[in-house]
């Protein structure tokens, strides 16, 4: 009689162990997730960087993504794929994760083609990073539909046309890219009203011209670089002594404003404003900043460099090349 319960108790023992080993070899993530995975993989020509991507492995387990923890049947919710030898467009069939909060694709410079329009159909992404590739075409209109988004990255490609003024209607943007591209016309009246918080806003190295729609000087901006385009007149309404603002790069443009009626924010660190046309001299109240980077240099200014605070501790090539500027660091004024 023992000998049959200790068998009986043995094989239950067994069948645990077994069945226990089968489940943790499954799947923890969602199917229709993995078999998109393998779609997108087939799109890219099978690249060695997805070669953890194996149909008989859990796709949770899988490289340059992450599924949620949080939930029973794990859905994938990020994919960065990340300075790989991969060469095609983005696969269409991204927009067939549907539960995609984070999408990157970075320094790959065969990554050609334009923005499908399938990402519209992620309505949780928040997270939209596609830079250091070889991207073309406009920045679509089409984005606008991605009411979650909060951070978009498309820098260092080659997108061309104009800004679309509906990306000021994202709710959660807070960090807008679009950086050394091609980009030509003006910036959006509409970014002066942004219907959620005010973004992070880089427009640098592309062919944006005109002039900044005063709108903008209604908004608490904390970072803004529009160097190395074609802007002219004004820029005057992007400070004020009520801002928070900390860094603003407006270099390399046709700027042309007063400099002496230029009130900063306390909070400003870096202001960079060399190459441009702008004139006046420096307001004696800048001694009473910490500035952590200035480069006025370039411009049209005149008078005596303001002395105290952190005005002298810069090198002489801060302030170099204007129309009559004078003192520490420079020459003696006359």
């Amino acid at each position: 009689m023992d000998n049959k319960i200790h068998s009986t108790l043995l094989f239950s023992l067994l069948f645990f162990i077994t069945h226990l080993a089968n489940a943790s070899s499954k799947d923890q993530c969602n199917q229709n997730d993995k078999k998109t995975l393998l779609k997108i993989k087939k799109s890219l020509n099978n690249p060695y960087h997805l070669a953890s991507w194996d149909p008989k492995s859990d796709c949770c387990a899988w490289n340059s993504l992450e599924c949620d923890d949080a939930t029973v049947n794990r859905r994938v919710i990020s994919l960065t794929i990340f300075s790989a030898q991969i060469s095609g467009q983005i696969p269409p069939e991204v927009g067939d994760l549907p539960y995609l909060q984070k999408l990157v694709f970075r320094k790959i410079t065969n990554l050609t083609g334009q923005i499908p329009h399938t990402i519209t159909k992620l309505k949780y992404l928040r997270f939209l990073r596609l830079s250091w590739t070889n991207l073309t075409g406009p920045v679509p209109e089409f984005l606008s539909q991605l009411m979650d988004l909060a951070y978009l990255n498309l820098s260092f490609n080659y997108f061309s046309g104009s800004i679309p003024s509906s990306l000021s209607l994202l709710p959660k943007l807070s960090y807008v890219d679009l950086s050394r591209n091609k980009l030509t016309g003006t910036i959006p009246e509409s970014f002066g009203s942004f219907s959620g918080e005010v973004p992070d806003l880089f427009l640098s190295h592309n062919q944006l011209s005109g002039s900044i729609p005063k709108s903008l000087g209604n908004l608490d901006f904390n970072r803004i670089d529009f160097s190395r385009n074609r802007f002219i007149g004004d820029a005057s309404m992007l400070f004020g002594a009520n801002k928070t603002t900390f860094s603003i790069d407006l270099s390399r443009n046709m700027f042309q404003f007063d400099l002496s009626r230029v009130v900063l924010p306390q909070s400003l660190g870096v202001l960079d404003l060399n190459h441009n046309g702008i004139t006046g001299s420096i307001p004696v109240q800048w001694t009473e900043y910490s500035l952590q980077l200035l480069n006025v240099s370039y411009n049209r200014l005149c008078g005596p460099i303001p002395t105290g605070g952190s005005l002298q501790r810069f090198d002489s090539y801060i302030y170099f090349h204007n129309k009559c500027l004078c003192g520490a660091p420079l020459d003696s004024c006359k």
